[in-house]
């Protein structure tokens, strides 16, 4: 079973968002073993830079196994694409991260560190909605994996 772990920017504070991400990690049980790290947002600097900074050096610490960055300017993957990625990948390796900047995106450094930047479109979503999108696209993979008529 894969580990996979979400490390993100900033925390839910609303209790829809809570709501939404706790069904799918429980839908998500039995396809995998799920952690998502909560990183404070750094909003103690005025200055962009040191913003980046702050919270590049606390991602690039929690990187592990394949890292993936959700990036508005990454390549553009389909569910399908997914699916397949996280089948391929469950056979190759124990651990799979995806990482959600804060409210300015990462640190050049974060980008450098990554394997691979991924999209789910051209439009920029906030990170709190970005955390609920990625874990139904990961649920959706495994359920079009285990070949489940939920992805029509």
């Amino acid at each position: 079973m894969i580990n996979i772990r979400l490390v993100c920017v900033g925390n839910l504070k609303e209790k829809y968002w809570t709501d939404a991400c706790n069904e799918y990690k429980k839908r998500l049980q039995k396809f995998c073993k799920l952690s998502v790290i909560e990183l404070a947002e750094q909003n103690k600097y005025q200055d962009t830079a040191k913003i980046l900074q702050s919270e590049g050096t606390e991602i690039l610490s929690n990187l592990a196994g394949k890292n993936i960055l959700l990036d508005v300017k990454g390549r553009e993957v389909s569910s399908e694409d997914l699916a397949k990625k996280i089948e391929l990948l469950s056979q190759q390796i124990s651990t799979l991260t995806f990482i959600i900047g804060g409210s300015y995106g990462v640190s050049e450094e974060v980008k450098k560190s990554v394997d691979e930047r991924i999209s789910f479109g051209k439009i920029t979503l906030p990170h709190n909605l970005a955390r609920v999108v990625l874990l139904e696209q990961i649920y959706r993979a495994f359920m079009i994996n285990s070949g489940s008529k939920y992805h029509k």
